[in-house]
């Protein structure tokens, strides 16, 4: 029957941290396989390599695909092809399954994006001068005027800040690093935090966003920036949500998306063009408007 599709989801998380990858990546490609393994074990078949088969693959992906986002059936569908293709490495499966399995196509409905009165209305609850509201608020100038990820955010340090150049140092996906660039609001933004961070508990921290345990972590950004959107009555707010809207504010204003693409961290089209999809609609809206024939006859 061949070896447990569990204890070889735990060898292929090795191999891809060994690699380089995120551990995000780690996570998702794993999830993968988990979700397989329980779609076989519902349908009283052992989660084995064995029942690595086309047939089965193809059959896990379409009854996702009747209950999830293409996204997500997208995400699922690479997760298993990289497995697929490390057990072949590894001497673990003869050839790839998923050889000549089409992969889903992903959906490129428009993402939501912030409104100007939601930013508004989410900058005013934090105009305090408490520790919490400064951190805040550069947490969400940053967000907005560089699109980072929240895992790049949360990496930070303090050194890879530069004030006057109005611009950082974040680490993406695969170690990869960029340059990103905020604006002056942003800027007097984090020079306020810093100065209030200066008496922190945990300034000796290289981390440049803490709390009072220590450094901020992805989940604790996410917890933060959902209870500000709660509190600025914007419901389910997540830091993602800024991304999107970033690489709305970016084409919408004429950018090129060779530029959005570096400076956003991408090196697929694909979430170019799922991220600019907004942008494209709005563009095409001004252009219909403008150009509409029967207003000029």
């Amino acid at each position: 029957m061949g070896a447990r599709l569990d204890d070889l989801a735990r060898s292929f998380a090795r191999h891809l941290r060994a690699e380089g990858r995120a551990e995000r990546t780690v996570v998702l490609y794993g999830m993968s396989v988990r979700m397989f393994s329980q779609w076989l074990e519902a349908q009283g078949r052992p989660p084995v390599v064995d029942e690595l088969t086309r047939a089965a693959i193809r059959e896990w992906l379409a009854g996702l695909a009747d209950t999830r986002e293409p996204g997500t059936v997208r995400t699922r569908y690479r997760g298993m092809f990289r497995f697929c293709g490390w057990c072949v490495d590894e001497g673990e499966l003869a050839e790839n399954p998923m050889r000549t399995l089409k992969q889903p196509e992903a959906s490129l409905k428009p993402v939501p994006v912030l409104r100007d009165e939601e930013l508004t209305a989410l900058l005013r609850n934090c105009a305090s001068r408490s520790f919490a509201d400064r951190r805040d608020e550069a947490m969400i100038r940053l967000l907005l005027d560089c699109g980072v990820r929240v895992s790049e955010l949360c990496g930070l340090r303090v050194t890879d800040v530069d004030l006057d150049g109005g611009s950082a140092i974040v680490r993406g996906k695969g170690a990869k690093v960029r340059a990103v660039y905020f604006g002056a609001r942003t800027t007097r933004a984090v020079d306020r935090y810093l100065r209030a961070r200066a008496t922190h508990r945990w300034a000796h921290l290289d981390a440049l966003f803490l709390t009072q345990r220590g450094a901020l972590t992805p989940d604790g950004a996410r917890d933060r920036i959902g209870a500000r959107g709660r509190a600025a009555g914007i419901e389910a707010l997540h830091p993602h949500r800024f991304r999107h809207t970033f690489a709305h504010d970016f084409l919408a204003a004429g950018g090129q998306e060779r530029d959005l693409k570096r400076l956003a961290g991408w090196t697929s089209d694909v979430m170019l063009e799922r991220y600019g999809a907004s942008a494209a609609d709005a563009r095409a809206k001004a252009a219909a408007q403008r150009l509409k024939r029967g207003d000029r006859v």
